[in-house]
C-alpha cells in the first residue's frame, strides 16, 4: 500500500511537472490570443471613429499599398481595354484604342519590364483577336486582364502556375469566339514576356 501511495505522489509530481510546460504554453497562447483580441478592438474602435467621422467630414479612408492600387488600376485598364475593343462596331481599333492598350500593358509589369517590342506584339495580336469580336463576356474579359497582368509579373509564379494560366488564357479567348491560332498567337507572345519578366 504504501508503494502504491508513493507511487501516485510520485506520478503527480511528475505529472505536475510534465504539464507546467504544458500550462505555459497553454497560458502564453492566451495571453498572445488576449493581446491580439485588444489589438483588433483597438483597431476596429480607430476604424469606427475615423470611420464615421471621415463620412461625415468627406474624408478619404485611408490608401491601401501602393503596389495594390496600380495592381488593381492596370486590371480594370486592361479589361476596359479588352471590352471597348471586343464591343467594336468596325473591324480595326481606333488609334486612341491602341494606344490605351499599349500604355497599359506597358504598365502591367512591377518589377521587371518587357521589351517593347514584345509588347507591341502582344497588343498586336490583341488587337486581331479582340476587335469586333462582341462574343466575350465581361467575366472573361475580366479573367483574361488578371492573366495578362499576372503574366507581365511572372517572376512571382512557379512554371506550374504560368502553365496554368497559358492554358486558361487559350480556352478563355476560344470560349470567347477568338479562332484557336489567334489564340495560340496570344499565347506565345504571353509565353515570350513572361521568359523576359523573369
Amino acid at each position: 500500500m504504501k508503494t502504491s501511495v508513493a507511487f501516485l505522489c510520485a506520478f503527480f509530481v511528475v505529472g505536475s511537472g510534465l504539464a507546467d510546460p504544458y500550462s505555459m504554453a497553454i497560458q502564453q497562447a492566451q495571453r498572445a490570443s488576449n493581446q491580439n483580441a485588444a489589438e483588433q478592438r483597438q483597431l476596429q474602435n480607430q476604424d469606427g471613429s475615423s470611420g464615421s467621422s471621415g463620412a461625415a467630414t468627406g474624408q478619404n479612408p485611408p490608401p491601401t499599398s501602393p503596389l495594390l492600387a496600380a495592381t488593381l488600376l492596370n486590371i480594370t485598364n486592361l479589361q476596359t481595354d479588352l471590352s471597348a475593343l471586343n464591343s467594336s462596331a468596325g473591324p480595326k481599333a481606333d488609334p486612341s484604342q491602341r494606344i490605351a492598350l499599349l500604355n497599359d500593358l506597358s504598365a502591367a509589369a512591377q518589377s521587371t519590364k518587357a521589351s517593347a517590342d514584345s509588347i507591341k506584339e502582344l497588343a498586336k495580336d490583341l488587337l486581331t483577336t479582340m476587335v469586333g469580336n462582341q462574343k466575350m463576356t465581361p467575366l472573361q474579359q475580366q479573367k483574361l486582364a488578371r492573366e495578362i497582368h499576372a503574366v507581365f509579373n511572372s517572376s512571382h509564379l512557379t512554371d506550374v502556375q504560368q502553365q496554368m494560366i497559358f492554358n486558361d488564357v487559350q480556352k478563355t479567348l476560344v470560349d470567347g469566339g477568338v479562332p484557336p491560332d489567334a489564340a495560340t498567337d496570344v499565347v506565345t507572345d504571353l509565353k515570350k514576356i513572361a521568359a523576359e519578366t523573369q
